[in-house]
Protein backbone atom coordinates (compact mmCIF):
# COMPACT_ATOMS: atom_id res chain seq x y z
CA UNK A 1 0.00 0.00 0.00
CA UNK A 2 1.97 2.93 -1.42
CA UNK A 3 0.27 5.45 1.20
CA UNK A 4 0.58 6.51 4.94
CA UNK A 5 -2.57 7.58 6.92
CA UNK A 6 -3.01 8.62 10.41
CA UNK A 7 -1.27 6.62 13.36
CA UNK A 8 -1.74 5.02 16.77
CA UNK A 9 -2.55 7.54 19.26
CA UNK A 10 0.45 5.84 20.99
CA UNK A 11 2.75 6.81 18.42
CA UNK A 12 1.63 10.11 18.28
CA UNK A 13 5.07 12.67 18.99
CA UNK A 14 2.81 16.12 18.94
CA UNK A 15 5.06 18.88 19.48
CA UNK A 16 3.33 22.03 20.58
CA UNK A 17 3.68 24.56 17.97
CA UNK A 18 4.43 27.47 20.27
CA UNK A 19 6.79 24.76 22.68
CA UNK A 20 8.47 24.21 19.82
CA UNK A 21 9.34 27.83 18.43
CA UNK A 22 10.13 28.85 22.38
CA UNK A 23 12.29 26.27 22.40
CA UNK A 24 14.20 26.48 18.75
CA UNK A 25 14.32 30.22 20.06
CA UNK A 26 16.14 29.59 23.24
CA UNK A 27 18.71 27.19 21.82
CA UNK A 28 20.02 29.48 19.02
CA UNK A 29 20.19 32.44 21.65
CA UNK A 30 21.48 30.33 24.36
CA UNK A 31 25.60 30.80 25.77
CA UNK A 32 27.48 27.92 24.03
CA UNK A 33 28.29 25.28 26.67
CA UNK A 34 32.33 25.52 26.97
CA UNK A 35 34.69 23.97 29.11
CA UNK A 36 36.34 25.05 31.93
CA UNK A 37 38.86 27.20 30.03
CA UNK A 38 36.40 28.89 28.12
CA UNK A 39 37.22 27.25 24.79
CA UNK A 40 34.43 25.02 23.76
CA UNK A 41 35.55 20.83 22.68
CA UNK A 42 33.94 21.03 19.57
CA UNK A 43 32.50 23.53 17.00
CA UNK A 44 29.70 22.55 14.90
CA UNK A 45 27.99 24.08 12.11
CA UNK A 46 24.36 22.36 12.20
CA UNK A 47 21.85 22.68 9.60
CA UNK A 48 19.28 20.32 10.84
CA UNK A 49 16.18 21.70 13.22
CA UNK A 50 17.33 23.02 16.40
CA UNK A 51 14.11 21.34 18.22
CA UNK A 52 15.56 17.85 16.91
CA UNK A 53 19.33 18.37 16.84
CA UNK A 54 19.58 19.56 20.46
CA UNK A 55 18.14 16.68 22.27
CA UNK A 56 21.54 14.81 19.95
CA UNK A 57 23.66 17.30 20.68
CA UNK A 58 23.14 17.30 24.55
CA UNK A 59 22.67 13.51 24.55
CA UNK A 60 26.52 13.65 23.23
CA UNK A 61 27.65 16.19 25.55
CA UNK A 62 26.59 14.03 28.29
CA UNK A 63 28.07 10.84 27.11
CA UNK A 64 31.53 11.88 26.31
CA UNK A 65 32.08 15.46 28.58
CA UNK A 66 32.69 17.24 25.44
CA UNK A 67 31.41 20.73 25.39
CA UNK A 68 29.58 21.70 21.78
CA UNK A 69 29.59 24.94 20.33
CA UNK A 70 26.77 24.83 18.09
CA UNK A 71 26.39 27.15 15.03
CA UNK A 72 22.53 27.28 13.69
CA UNK A 73 20.92 28.84 10.59
CA UNK A 74 17.20 29.17 11.10
CA UNK A 75 16.69 30.72 8.31
CA UNK A 76 14.58 29.12 5.07
CA UNK A 77 17.96 28.72 2.88
CA UNK A 78 19.52 26.95 6.02
CA UNK A 79 21.79 24.35 4.56
CA UNK A 80 23.22 26.75 1.66
CA UNK A 81 23.98 29.47 3.99
CA UNK A 82 26.03 27.22 6.07
CA UNK A 83 27.71 25.57 3.21
CA UNK A 84 28.30 29.02 1.95
CA UNK A 85 30.33 30.18 5.19
CA UNK A 86 32.27 26.71 4.97
CA UNK A 87 33.79 27.83 1.88
CA UNK A 88 34.16 31.65 3.22
CA UNK A 89 35.99 30.28 6.40
CA UNK A 90 38.25 27.36 4.25
CA UNK A 91 41.56 28.88 4.20
CA UNK A 92 40.99 30.00 8.02
CA UNK A 93 38.15 27.17 9.60
CA UNK A 94 35.90 27.48 12.16
CA UNK A 95 33.96 24.89 12.46
CA UNK A 96 35.06 21.43 13.03
CA UNK A 97 32.08 19.19 11.91
CA UNK A 98 28.82 19.92 10.03
CA UNK A 99 25.76 18.63 10.52
CA UNK A 100 23.92 19.18 7.16
CA UNK A 101 20.31 18.57 6.90
CA UNK A 102 20.25 17.23 3.32
CA UNK A 103 23.21 15.91 1.18
CA UNK A 104 23.59 17.80 -2.10
CA UNK A 105 25.21 21.09 -0.73
CA UNK A 106 27.98 18.24 1.25
CA UNK A 107 29.26 17.08 -1.38
CA UNK A 108 29.69 20.44 -3.02
CA UNK A 109 31.87 20.95 0.16
CA UNK A 110 33.94 17.87 -0.87
CA UNK A 111 34.01 19.13 -4.20
CA UNK A 112 35.08 22.45 -2.91
CA UNK A 113 38.49 20.71 -0.89
CA UNK A 114 36.52 21.48 2.53
CA UNK A 115 36.26 18.45 3.73
CA UNK A 116 38.20 15.71 5.56
CA UNK A 117 38.14 11.88 4.99
CA UNK A 118 37.26 10.43 7.98
CA UNK A 119 36.16 6.47 7.89
CA UNK A 120 33.91 6.41 10.53
CA UNK A 121 33.78 2.72 12.44
CA UNK A 122 29.76 3.43 12.81
CA UNK A 123 29.94 4.50 9.18
CA UNK A 124 29.83 0.40 8.35
CA UNK A 125 26.22 0.45 9.27
CA UNK A 126 25.34 2.67 6.45
CA UNK A 127 24.68 1.36 2.68
CA UNK A 128 27.62 2.33 0.64
CA UNK A 129 24.92 3.98 -1.54
CA UNK A 130 24.73 7.16 1.57
CA UNK A 131 27.75 7.70 2.07
CA UNK A 132 31.36 8.82 0.25
CA UNK A 133 33.56 5.97 -0.60
CA UNK A 134 36.82 8.16 1.19
CA UNK A 135 34.82 8.62 4.12
CA UNK A 136 34.64 12.91 2.78
CA UNK A 137 30.59 12.49 4.55
CA UNK A 138 28.04 9.97 5.44
CA UNK A 139 24.31 9.86 5.14
CA UNK A 140 21.98 8.99 7.84
CA UNK A 141 18.50 10.09 9.42
CA UNK A 142 16.63 10.18 5.91
CA UNK A 143 14.07 12.47 4.52
CA UNK A 144 11.60 11.78 1.08
CA UNK A 145 9.99 14.46 -1.29
CA UNK A 146 6.26 12.97 -0.83
CA UNK A 147 2.80 13.70 -2.34
CA UNK A 148 0.72 15.16 0.26
CA UNK A 149 -3.10 14.43 -0.69
CA UNK A 150 -6.24 15.94 1.24
CA UNK A 151 -8.26 12.62 1.65
CA UNK A 152 -11.71 14.49 1.76
CA UNK A 153 -11.17 15.64 -1.74
CA UNK A 154 -8.59 12.87 -4.34
CA UNK A 155 -8.06 9.24 -3.68
CA UNK A 156 -4.80 8.68 -2.18
CA UNK A 157 -3.68 6.83 -5.12
CA UNK A 158 -0.76 7.28 -8.07
CA UNK A 159 -3.14 7.43 -10.50
CA UNK A 160 -5.41 9.93 -9.03
CA UNK A 161 -2.01 12.05 -8.23
CA UNK A 162 -1.32 11.78 -12.17
CA UNK A 163 -4.84 12.51 -12.75
CA UNK A 164 -4.84 15.90 -10.86
CA UNK A 165 -0.96 17.44 -12.39
CA UNK A 166 -2.61 16.52 -15.74
CA UNK A 167 -5.06 18.84 -15.16
CA UNK A 168 -5.18 22.23 -17.00
CA UNK A 169 -5.36 24.69 -13.78
CA UNK A 170 -2.96 23.28 -11.48
CA UNK A 171 -4.35 26.28 -8.64
CA UNK A 172 -5.24 22.89 -6.36
CA UNK A 173 -1.63 21.57 -6.57
CA UNK A 174 0.98 23.07 -4.09
CA UNK A 175 4.59 23.20 -4.17
CA UNK A 176 7.59 25.25 -2.65
CA UNK A 177 9.61 27.89 -4.06
CA UNK A 178 12.84 25.75 -5.80
CA UNK A 179 15.62 28.14 -4.82
CA UNK A 180 16.61 26.58 -1.73
CA UNK A 181 15.73 23.49 0.66
CA UNK A 182 14.33 20.10 -0.46
CA UNK A 183 12.47 21.67 -3.88
CA UNK A 184 16.01 22.80 -5.13
CA UNK A 185 17.35 19.31 -4.44
CA UNK A 186 14.52 17.78 -6.19
CA UNK A 187 14.94 19.92 -9.26
CA UNK A 188 18.36 18.93 -9.34
CA UNK A 189 17.28 15.83 -8.94
CA UNK A 190 15.02 16.51 -11.69
CA UNK A 191 17.81 17.72 -14.19
CA UNK A 192 20.23 15.02 -13.83
CA UNK A 193 17.41 12.60 -14.75
CA UNK A 194 16.10 14.79 -17.53
CA UNK A 195 19.02 17.00 -18.62
CA UNK A 196 18.47 21.12 -17.42
CA UNK A 197 16.19 22.13 -20.53
CA UNK A 198 13.88 19.66 -20.42
CA UNK A 199 13.46 20.76 -16.19
CA UNK A 200 12.74 24.50 -17.58
CA UNK A 201 9.95 23.01 -19.47
CA UNK A 202 8.63 21.11 -17.07
CA UNK A 203 9.21 24.28 -14.63
CA UNK A 204 7.75 26.56 -17.08
CA UNK A 205 4.40 24.72 -17.66
CA UNK A 206 3.49 24.19 -14.10
CA UNK A 207 3.64 27.66 -14.12
CA UNK A 208 2.15 28.37 -17.02
CA UNK A 209 -0.93 26.29 -15.71
CA UNK A 210 -0.92 28.61 -12.41
CA UNK A 211 0.43 26.17 -9.99
CA UNK A 212 0.33 27.10 -6.10
CA UNK A 213 3.85 28.14 -5.33
CA UNK A 214 4.80 29.55 -2.02
CA UNK A 215 7.54 29.90 0.41
CA UNK A 216 8.14 26.48 1.79
CA UNK A 217 7.42 22.87 2.36
CA UNK A 218 5.46 23.77 5.89
CA UNK A 219 3.30 26.21 3.42
CA UNK A 220 2.50 23.17 0.82
CA UNK A 221 1.33 20.72 3.86
CA UNK A 222 -1.20 23.49 5.35
CA UNK A 223 -2.51 24.64 2.49
CA UNK A 224 -3.13 20.36 1.71
CA UNK A 225 -4.28 19.83 4.81
CA UNK A 226 -6.70 22.48 5.13
CA UNK A 227 -7.98 21.65 1.75
CA UNK A 228 -7.15 24.87 0.17
CA UNK A 229 -5.00 22.47 -2.10
CA UNK A 230 -6.10 18.45 -3.02
CA UNK A 231 -2.19 17.83 -3.59
CA UNK A 232 1.15 19.27 -2.30
CA UNK A 233 4.98 18.58 -3.04
CA UNK A 234 6.58 18.47 0.61
CA UNK A 235 8.60 16.09 2.67
CA UNK A 236 7.97 13.44 5.24
CA UNK A 237 8.91 15.45 7.78
CA UNK A 238 6.07 18.02 7.07
CA UNK A 239 3.43 15.26 5.91
CA UNK A 240 3.54 13.67 9.70
CA UNK A 241 3.21 17.32 11.13
CA UNK A 242 -0.46 17.30 9.76
CA UNK A 243 -0.80 13.50 10.40
CA UNK A 244 -0.25 14.25 14.03
CA UNK A 245 -2.49 17.10 13.66
CA UNK A 246 -5.72 14.86 12.77
CA UNK A 247 -5.71 16.34 9.39
CA UNK A 248 -7.45 14.36 6.55
CA UNK A 249 -4.35 13.66 4.55
CA UNK A 250 -2.17 11.09 3.18
CA UNK A 251 1.38 10.59 1.70
CA UNK A 252 3.06 8.66 -1.23
CA UNK A 253 6.65 8.90 -2.41
CA UNK A 254 7.21 10.62 -5.18
CA UNK A 255 8.70 8.60 -7.75
CA UNK A 256 10.82 9.32 -10.85
CA UNK A 257 10.17 7.54 -14.18
CA UNK A 258 12.99 5.11 -13.25
CA UNK A 259 10.57 4.02 -10.40
CA UNK A 260 13.07 5.70 -7.99
CA UNK A 261 12.41 7.63 -4.77
CA UNK A 262 13.66 10.77 -3.49
CA UNK A 263 15.12 10.10 -0.34
CA UNK A 264 17.02 13.37 0.99
CA UNK A 265 19.93 12.09 4.30
CA UNK A 266 21.27 14.41 6.67
CA UNK A 267 24.47 14.54 6.29
CA UNK A 268 27.96 14.82 8.39
CA UNK A 269 31.14 15.38 7.39
CA UNK A 270 34.80 16.70 9.35
CA UNK A 271 35.91 20.08 8.11
CA UNK A 272 39.69 20.06 6.56
CA UNK A 273 42.11 21.05 9.18
CA UNK A 274 39.92 21.69 12.44
CA UNK A 275 41.37 22.50 15.16
CA UNK A 276 39.42 19.89 17.15
CA UNK A 277 40.10 16.69 15.56
CA UNK A 278 39.58 13.96 18.78
CA UNK A 279 36.12 15.15 19.69
CA UNK A 280 35.40 15.83 15.40
CA UNK A 281 35.97 11.80 14.99
CA UNK A 282 33.80 11.21 18.50
CA UNK A 283 30.97 13.79 17.53
CA UNK A 284 30.77 11.67 14.14
CA UNK A 285 30.66 8.20 15.35
CA UNK A 286 28.34 9.11 17.48
CA UNK A 287 25.79 11.43 14.73
CA UNK A 288 25.97 7.67 12.54
CA UNK A 289 25.49 5.30 15.52
CA UNK A 290 22.49 3.16 15.81
CA UNK A 291 21.41 4.96 18.91
CA UNK A 292 21.17 8.61 17.51
CA UNK A 293 19.10 6.74 14.24
CA UNK A 294 16.82 5.23 16.64
CA UNK A 295 16.20 9.04 18.41
CA UNK A 296 15.60 10.72 15.55
CA UNK A 297 12.90 8.27 14.15
CA UNK A 298 11.05 8.11 17.36
CA UNK A 299 11.01 12.35 16.96
CA UNK A 300 8.27 13.85 15.66
CA UNK A 301 10.17 14.58 12.46
CA UNK A 302 10.52 10.55 11.73
CA UNK A 303 13.24 10.78 10.09
CA UNK A 304 14.18 7.37 8.65
CA UNK A 305 17.41 4.99 9.50
CA UNK A 306 19.19 4.57 6.70
CA UNK A 307 21.79 1.73 8.79
CA UNK A 308 20.63 -1.48 10.57
CA UNK A 309 18.27 -1.30 13.59
CA UNK A 310 16.69 -2.96 16.14
CA UNK A 311 13.13 -2.64 14.18
CA UNK A 312 11.40 -3.06 17.06
CA UNK A 313 11.87 0.40 18.68
CA UNK A 314 10.66 2.10 14.89
CA UNK A 315 7.14 3.86 14.88
CA UNK A 316 5.03 1.59 12.67
CA UNK A 317 4.52 3.60 10.02
CA UNK A 318 8.56 4.34 9.39
CA UNK A 319 9.01 0.39 8.47
CA UNK A 320 7.27 1.98 5.25
CA UNK A 321 9.01 4.46 4.48
CA UNK A 322 12.27 2.20 4.96
CA UNK A 323 10.88 0.65 1.76
CA UNK A 324 10.41 3.76 -0.15
CA UNK A 325 13.79 5.16 1.20
CA UNK A 326 15.73 1.57 -0.22
CA UNK A 327 14.35 2.81 -3.94
CA UNK A 328 16.08 5.95 -3.27
CA UNK A 329 17.80 7.19 -6.47
CA UNK A 330 21.70 8.45 -6.13
CA UNK A 331 22.41 11.88 -5.63
CA UNK A 332 25.93 12.07 -7.17
CA UNK A 333 24.69 13.38 -10.32
CA UNK A 334 22.30 15.83 -8.85
CA UNK A 335 25.29 17.15 -6.95
CA UNK A 336 26.56 17.76 -10.14
CA UNK A 337 24.36 20.12 -12.07
CA UNK A 338 22.68 21.59 -8.62
CA UNK A 339 25.20 25.08 -8.81
CA UNK A 340 23.68 25.34 -12.58
CA UNK A 341 19.79 24.81 -11.72
CA UNK A 342 20.48 26.86 -8.73
CA UNK A 343 21.93 30.26 -11.44
CA UNK A 344 19.35 29.57 -12.92
CA UNK A 345 16.24 29.30 -11.02
CA UNK A 346 18.18 32.48 -9.47
CA UNK A 347 18.42 34.38 -12.80
CA UNK A 348 14.73 33.24 -13.04
CA UNK A 349 13.29 34.78 -9.67
CA UNK A 350 15.37 37.66 -9.22
CA UNK A 351 16.67 38.79 -12.45
CA UNK A 352 20.60 38.29 -11.32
Amino acid sequence: DERIVAVSRRHRHVVPVVAAVLIAVAIVLRPSRVADDGTPGLVLYCAHDSVFASGVIRRFEETTGITVDVRYDEEANKSLGLTNLLIAEQNEPRCDVFWNNQTLGTIRLQQAGVLQPYQSPSAERIPESFRDADGSWTGFAARLRVFLVNTEHMEAAEQAVNDALGEPSLKRVAIAQPLFGTTLSHYAVLADQWGLEQLKQWHADLHRRNITEVRGNSMSRDLVAEGICDVGFTDTDDAFAAIDAGKPVAMLPIRLDNGSTICIPNSVAMIRNCVHREAAEQFIDFLLSEETELQLAQSAARQIPLGTVDDSQLPPELKQLREWAADGVSLTGAAEVQQQVLDWLTAEYTGQ
